[in-house]
């Protein structure tokens, strides 16, 4: 199966070969990474075009083209920059600067690729000890968030103790949103801008985000600056928090962000409106993704709309930043949909006065920091990227899972297997470059791409060569690159005479009709033959009148498989002759086991005996089936040789004078098959006796050769008084049995009638006293006068 899979890639990829019909080096490489080009001068046989020097790299190798000869250049990786991964302590004294830090290994590679052959190098990522972090607090300062500002006062100091065990480098910031400062998010009324709560409710005016402090390792200036901020409001429920979280990823220098873990932790007790929502005020241009801040605060909330989600998703990843949705159980499932949406971010529930901020913050950090997710920059057209990692207790993934590790811990090391491949030469043929890098890291991977489009032996082309017809074309890896306007194996016609009556002749065989056979196309007055779908089926000749796929078959094997195909003749192999080279010359599948071929009875016809008698019959004629048996046929001469009876016995010496006989005292010394280098027949006759007696015969050196066992097998004869006795006793037993049966069968049949005369009395109709039809012989007569006196 696997030898099958082999042949069948082989086959389909010189098939693409062929079929590219490329007419330079440089095109054949480009079909597939098993092609090959000949550069061999005298390769193509007459008949064949520019483009049959493009195969795979075997069928080249097979038809005569050395591997000196065949271009094939490969791709290659060149590591440019390998710093190893940093093994950090938290407790070790010495302080590396977040710079100093290397989780991800190599920096750099430069990747050379050759089309349809991809490059595949490993990476290493280990998440370092005592990475510094950045965490900035964007907190929704609309009415109902109250009392949650009241606890949120004292996060900096008690938020340092806790990120402590942590890391020891860990700053903090602060900012503040509650919406658009337009109708109808917020009263525009002159009392309400100042003061948008209700009833006695002191509150602030209202803002789109204001950054309250810039990240700083000192926890207490977070809460002195956090217990100053005051409540706002706003009117409807859905909070302008799209605009802050825009503002905070893109205005780098106001938040402070460092080149080392961003945490952006986003709370809220409401919705989030985005892009398109802005056209209720009036508001139609979108968000530019650019910093607007003036003195910490966004002021361009009432010109441009919000951003959709594709656009922070675009910016967050840009700028490194992972995210912690913190919000109220109200609102988990339209926070867990956007998280969904947002690689490296995570959700948490906010309870109703945050006092759970904290544990929520490093349950948040643990989870995001435990993942690895590898993202690329945008692709060179033509390329295409694979990722296989390989995670935490050596677990394996492919695809898409293929880009990701997950339950790292710090400390742990992982790695991925990337493969880049192009399919095609970008078209200006310059290096390209692409990054890959872990989300919500600011370390990268540089990858420099170069691609191979041409062959290293078209740097030696001779360009305007005498070797294309006049300097119309670079004679380049053994074969002319012809200028434009120029074709022909040497470049020696116009593209505007190609098709004329004259160069048509020298194309058609014996002044013929069919131009190169059918077989081919009349290219400057030169048959180019056409190419077969298997690429080892090839029209050839001065008129494409030859192939090699046309001779005779035998057990559908072209000629036999015992001989080549030229010209539609089959050249024959040593040892076979015939029209498909199915004729073999050799005699040994005739030789019969007494060394005879054909046992003599017949002659040897292409490794087959025929035999010359038709009663002979078997693969070397050894089967007679109409023949008397060995065995009969020496019976009598046997007989009479060795016991002086027989049809024989009166003429054996006329007849039998031929036999060696040798007599053996019992069956046990007759010679077995086993022991002879000849055939040898064991025979069981009967004489006119009923005597069994026992023989072998074998021919050895043209002599008759008989061992026979000396005594005869007589049967014994038969004892008459047993038998006598036997008959008349049994004779006696039939009769026995006979009167048994006769009995038994009265008994049965008296009973039966007995029974049928029981039952016909039981049914009996008349009176059983007398006689219905009974008449008395005697009258009386009584006088009339009697009056009995």
């Amino acid at each position: 199966g696997l030898v099958n899979l082999v042949f069948m890639f082989l086959f389909l990829s010189g098939s693409a070969c062929i079929n590219a019909n490329a007419q330079s080096c440089g095109e054949c490489i480009q079909v597939a990474a098993t092609c090959g080009w000949c550069t061999d001068e005298n390769f193509l046989n007459q008949g064949q075009s520019k483009s049959a020097r493009c195969d795979d790299i075997e069928s080249l190798k097979s038809k005569n083209c050395t591997e000196a000869k065949i271009e094939s250049p490969h791709g290659s990786i060149k590591i440019d920059k390998n710093k190893s991964v940093t093994n950090r302590k938290k407790d070790v004294a010495e302080k590396l600067k977040p710079e100093q830090i290397t989780q991800i290994q190599p920096q750099k590679l430069t990747l050379t690729l050759r089309s349809g052959e991809p490059q595949t190098f490993s990476l290493k990522f280990k998440r370092a000890e005592d990475y510094p972090i950045d965490l900035y607090y964007l907190m929704d300062l609309s009415f109902s968030m109250k009392d949650d500002l009241e606890n949120v006062k004292n996060l900096g100091t008690d938020l340092m103790r806790e990120m402590q065990e942590i890391t020891s480098d860990f700053r903090i910031g602060f900012g503040s949103f509650v919406e658009k400062t337009v109708m109808p998010y917020i009263s525009t009324t002159p009392a309400r801008l100042i003061n948008p709560c209700t009833g006695n409710q002191n509150c602030t005016s209202p803002f789109s985000y204001k950054n309250v402090l810039k990240l700083t390792d000192k926890g207490d200036e977070f809460n002195r600056l956090v217990s100053q901020q005051q409540i706002s409001g706003n009117l409807d429920s859905p909070e302008g928090g799209f605009d802050a979280i825009m503002q905070v990823a893109v205005c780098e220098d106001q938040i402070g962000w460092r080149n080392v873990t961003r945490l952006l932790v986003f709370s809220t007790d409401a919705g989030f409106h985005f892009a398109g929502d802005g056209k209720l005020g009036g508001i139609v241009l979108p968000n530019d993704g650019k910093c607007h801040l003036e003195d910490n605060m966004y002021t361009m909330s009432h010109y441009y709309d919000y951003p959709s989600i594709a656009h922070l998703v675009q910016k967050l990843s840009d700028h490194n930043i992972q995210t912690i949705f913190a919000v109220t159980e109200e609102f988990q499932p339209v926070y867990k949909e956007l998280k969904n949406l947002i690689p490296k971010s995570a959700v948490g529930t906010l309870s109703s006065n945050s006092s759970n901020v904290i544990k929520l913050i490093i349950d948040a950090y643990n989870s995001l920091s435990s993942e690895v997710i590898l993202e690329n920059s945008r692709l060179p057209e033509g390329v295409s990227i694979t990722y296989k990692s390989i995670c935490k207790n050596g677990v394996v993934g492919t695809g898409e899972n293929g880009r990701k590790c997950s339950n790292i811990s710090i400390g742990d090391e992982v790695s991925f297997e990337i493969s880049v491949e192009a399919q095609k030469c970008p078209s200006h043929g310059k290096p390209e470059t692409i990054k890959i890098k872990p989300l919500g890291f600011t370390e990268e991977v540089e990858i420099v791409l170069k691609f191979i489009c041409e062959c290293e032996c078209s740097k030696g082309g001779e360009a305007n060569s005498e070797k294309c017809h006049e300097g119309n074309g670079t004679f380049e890896c053994g074969a002319c690159k012809c200028n434009e306007g120029r074709i022909g194996h040497l470049c020696e016609c116009s593209k505007d005479d190609v098709r004329t009556e004259d160069l048509d002749a020298n194309c058609r065989k014996d002044n013929g009709t069919d131009i190169c056979s059918n077989n081919g196309d009349c290219v400057c007055g030169t048959c180019e033959c056409k190419k077969r779908d298997n690429p080892n089926e090839i029209y050839s000749g001065k008129f494409c009148e030859c192939d090699n796929f046309s001779c005779d078959r035998s057990n559908n094997q072209l000629c036999g498989g015992h001989g080549r195909c030229e010209c539609k003749v089959c050249i024959c192999d040593a040892n076979y002759t015939g029209s498909a080279c199915d004729c073999s010359l050799d005699t040994s599948t005739c030789l019969a086991k007494n060394g005879q071929i054909c046992n003599g009875r017949g002659d040897c016809e292409c490794g087959v005996c025929k035999c010359t008698k038709p009663k002979f019959q078997g693969p070397t004629c050894e089967i007679c089936p109409t023949c008397p048996g060995v065995c009969t046929e020496h019976k009598d001469c046997v007989q009479c040789l060795a016991f002086e009876a027989g049809e024989k016995k009166d003429t054996c010496k006329q007849n039998c004078s031929d036999y060696l006989l040798i007599k053996v005292k019992d069956r046990d010394k007759l010679p077995q098959p086993t022991d002879q280098s000849f055939p040898l027949s064991h025979c069981k006759e009967r004489d006119a006796n009923d005597c069994w007696f026992y023989f072998t015969y074998a021919i050895r050196n043209n002599t008759k050769e008989v061992y026979v066992v000396e005594t005869l097998e007589c049967p014994a004869g038969p004892d008459i008084i047993p038998i006598v006795a036997g008959v008349v006793a049994g004779i006696v037993l039939i009769g026995l049995a006979l009167l048994l049966i006769w009995k038994l069968l009265m008994i049965i049949h008296d009973r039966r009638e007995f029974a049928k005369f029981e039952k016909e009395k039981m049914n009996a109709k008349w009176d059983t006293g007398e006689n219905p039809i009974y008449k008395s012989a005697v009258t009386t007569v009584v006088n009339p006068k009697y009056e009995g006196k």
